[in-house]
Parts: C-alpha cells; sequence; structure tokens
C-alpha cells in the first residue's frame, strides 16, 4: 500500500457515462474504505475539520472506519452533519477539508468526501438512523425552504427537541438538491430521499406547495400560526443574463430553468409532461459547477456541447473534478471567449451565438485576471440552443413581504454570519438567500450557524 496516494475511485467508463444519467462515480466499497482510512495519521491538531464548514469530526469518523465500526462512523458524522451522502458527493472538498489534510503536504491528502460517502451510503442500506432528541422543547420553529440550508437547520434544531415545520414552495422537498443537481452526480431516490426520511425521522414535518409571501407570509406564521421562531433557507433561484441583444430568441434558456426541466420534471424522458427542446448544438455560457452540470446534462440529451466562458481555464470556478469528467465525456471548451449577440432566423429561433476573443489583464476585485476584448476578432458558434448560466439572486417576494426584514442592494437577507439573526426580531436566515449562490457545505454551515442562534434566542 503508497501512503502517499489515494486508493483509487471507481468510475463509469466516459464513452458510456456520456449517453445515461447514471452516477458518474462508483464510490469506495468496505474494503477500500478501510485501507483508504488507515492513510489517516489521526493529527491531533486536525487541520481537516476547521476546513469544514460544518465542523465534522473528520479524524474521529475515519478512526472508526479503520476499525471497521461504519455504523459508529455514521454517528460521528451525523452528530454535525443532516446531509452525509450529499456532501461526500458534491462538496469541494479539494479546497475545504482536504485542501488542509497534512497528509497532502507530502503526497495526496485523505479521501475524506470519498469516505463519507460510503459511511452515508452504508448507513442507508442498513437502514442506520441518526439519533433523535431525548426530551422536547414544545417551541415551534419554522423553516423556510427544504434545500441544504433548511434541511440542516431542521434536522439541528429537532435533535434539540424543538417542533419543526420546514415549509417548501415546490411540490417536492430538497431544493436544489433535487431540482438543480443533476441525477449522474447526485442520485435523487438513492440518496437526496434517504437524507431527507432521515430529517423526517427526527421529527420535522415537510408541508410542501406552500409560497412563503403568497401562501401565507412570515409575519402570520408568528402571529397566527404560534410559531416562535422563523428560519429563511430559501436560496437563489432568481437567473441572471448578459443583457446581450437575442436573449429573448426561442431556444435560450437559463440553466436554473433547464436543470429544473430536466432533473424535478424529468424532461429527459419521453412520457414528460415539461419537455425541453434537446438542441444539436449547444453553448453553455459560464463556467461554474451548474455550468458544467447543464453542460453535461445536454451533453447526455445527444448534444454537441461547447462551454463558452471569457476567462482561461485556471480561472474556471468549478471544481476540478467536474471539469475533469466533462472533458472526458467530450464538452467543448471555449475559453477566453464572451457572447456579444445571440443570432436567430425568421422564426425566432436561436441559429447561432456571436462571441468576441478575450485576453487577461490585471487582477479585478475577485482576484482573478479581468477579461479585456480583442478588437476585430468576432466570430461565430453554430448553435441552436443557449443555456445562460452566470449566477442566481434570491427571489424579492419574501423580503418585500415581511416588515422590519431588510436586504442589501443585491436582494440579499442582511443576516449575521455567526447566528444568522436578521433585521426582524425572531428571525433568522442563511444560505443562498443572505450570500448569493454559493456551495451546498456552505448552506449548510448557515443552517448550523442559524439553528444555534434560535436556540439561544428561544432558550433566554
Amino acid at each position: 500500500m503508497d501512503v502517499l496516494k489515494k486508493v483509487p475511485v471507481r468510475e463509469q467508463d466516459a464513452a458510456v457515462r456520456a449517453r445515461n444519467f447514471e452516477e458518474v462515480c462508483l464510490g469506495y466499497n468496505r474494503e477500500e474504505a478501510m485501507e483508504e482510512a488507515q492513510r489517516c495519521i489521526n493529527c491531533k491538531n486536525a487541520q481537516c475539520i476547521k476546513g469544514c464548514p460544518v465542523a465534522i469530526d473528520i479524524p474521529g469518523f475515519i478512526q472508526e472506519v479503520k476499525a471497521g465500526n461504519i455504523e459508529g462512523a455514521y454517528q460521528v458524522i451525523s452528530q454535525s452533519s443532516a446531509l452525509p451522502a450529499v456532501c461526500g458527493r458534491v462538496c469541494p472538498q479539494e479546497s475545504q477539508c482536504e485542501g488542509k489534510c497534512i497528509r497532502g503536504i507530502k503526497g495526496e491528502p485523505i479521501s475524506i468526501g470519498k469516505l463519507e460517502r460510503f459511511v452515508a451510503d452504508w448507513a442507508a442500506e442498513n437502514e442506520i438512523k441518526p439519533e433523535g432528541a431525548k426530551e422536547k422543547k414544545h417551541k415551534k420553529v419554522a423553516v423556510i425552504g427544504s434545500g441544504p440550508a433548511g434541511l440542516t437547520c431542521a434536522g439541528d434544531l429537532a435533535k434539540m427537541g424543538y417542533d419543526v415545520t420546514i415549509f417548501e414552495a415546490l411540490h417536492e422537498a430538497g431544493g436544489v438538491l433535487v431540482y438543480g443537481i443533476p441525477e449522474f452526480r447526485l442520485p435523487k431516490e438513492k440518496v437526496v430521499q434517504k437524507e431527507i426520511e432521515n430529517v423526517k425521522a427526527l421529527g420535522v414535518t415537510i408541508e410542501t406547495d406552500v409560497v412563503i409571501g403568497k401562501s401565507i407570509t412570515i409575519d402570520e406564521l408568528m402571529q397566527e400560526e404560534g410559531f416562535d421562531a422563523v428560519f429563511i433557507g430559501s436560496g437563489a433561484g432568481l437567473p441572471k443574463f448578459m443583457g446581450i441583444p437575442g436573449e429573448q430568441a426561442n431556444g435560450v434558456f437559463s440553466a436554473n430553468e433547464y436543470l429544473t426541466r430536466s432533473n424535478l420534471m424529468k424532461a429527459f424522458r419521453e412520457d414528460s409532461r415539461t419537455p425541453i427542446m434537446h438542441g444539436k448544438k449547444v453553448a453553455v455560457v459560464g463556467g461554474g459547477n451548474v455550468a458544467m452540470d447543464a453542460a453535461r446534462t445536454a451533453l447526455r440529451l445527444g448534444a454537441e456541447v461547447h462551454i463558452v466562458y471569457r476567462r482561461s481555464e485556471e480561472e474556471l470556478p468549478a471544481r476540478v473534478e467536474e471539469v475533469h469528467h466533462a472533458k472526458e465525456e467530450g464538452i467543448i471548451f471555449d475559453l477566453l471567449t464572451n457572447p456579444v449577440e445571440i443570432l436567430s432566423d425568421e422564426n425566432g429561433w436561436v441559429n447561432g451565438i456571436r462571441c468576441i476573443q478575450m485576453e487577461l489583464g490585471e487582477p479585478d476585485a475577485s482576484g482573478r485576471r479581468r477579461p479585456i476584448e480583442i478588437p476585430g476578432s468576432e466570430f461565430v458558434i453554430a448553435v441552436d440552443t443557449v443555456i445562460m448560466s452566470l449566477g442566481t439572486s434570491p427571489n424579492p417576494l419574501i423580503s418585500s413581504t415581511t416588515k422590519g426584514l431588510e436586504v442589501n442592494k443585491w436582494k440579499c437577507i442582511i443576516a449575521d454570519e455567526a447566528h444568522g439573526k436578521t433585521t426582524k426580531e425572531g428571525v433568522y436566515a442563511g444560505g443562498d438567500a443572505v450570500t448569493g449562490a454559493a456551495t451546498v457545505i456552505l448552506a449548510m454551515g448557515a443552517g448550523k450557524a442559524g439553528a444555534k442562534g434560535i436556540d439561544e434566542y428561544l432558550s433566554r
């Protein structure tokens, strides 16, 4: 055994997976997981924990895996995380826990994410549940949104003994976990639904098809329905566009809409009632994880797919693993390229995207080198579908219907980072509704902070 290198993880062959929606990464089996766990040196001052937004006792659970006590490993993880099977698949471990792993100084870091995934999957297969509250506190908390922030906050509060109800606007719980992340990265029935069932097993009630701000307001929840506190984890589902000519053409989607129709409404199936255009040549504008998800979904629907991104590969914000998988599957990367117009035919359907080549100048406020247009370098990519993946912002419905709830200039709810406290008494918030679009694990960290803040508030 080479302790300097990770135990390899099995994956579907690229040529095969590019034509199906089955999970790409196959994960570790028990023997592989225990072998990988042997590489952990069980640091006394574990930097990996400091790199985890929900502060999982990483050496603690890995030592249990090393000893073959997988149930014990799961209970260690579940003390801190409500969604370990999700995090093991979609967290950017390379820039968080694994990025701080001491083993990684000389050699490769411990494969923390894959070990977490193995433990969570084993627990699900063996119907092991997280431990709930021993005593009830007889106070009611409403959680708005059943995405990672809401589920985490609700799970933590339930473990503390609170009576928690989640209100979800869509017909199915899970938020971005069900509508935003493709099946081949995050299986819905095998993973997401089981994680949600674990949260419900703690005593959490989930009510779907409730649009806060329309069906009922936060003020009504607190004044008429008897909720003692509210956590807002409604995410950021309002898509951004470039504002270039032609964006209103038929065949232009936001990545949010495209992925929602494909993931939640199963538009990739022939019997789906919410079809999306299965383009033959698709351009995805953007370079983040959502752009990779949209591009790889379009590829699986039979298209030739281009990622159009105005910076170089070094500046791509997507996870290295996602970029690697996209390249393996045949996605074409048009880098240092910026769209200036979407072209359409006489019937209003997209037939091309006019772009200009870019070069990198000095760093901007984000620390990345600023892209600058090269005069006279315009060219056209012939496509029949354009997917805009430029980020999202919070829907202002909740803030506009709640008295005393302040937002910033980006329409994000103003909340204290450490506790999620907003400008309205008894109301807390976290995740994308506060920060704008970010990662699943950061939303979970905000959910934990919100639960802590609410507990302190209701315990006064």
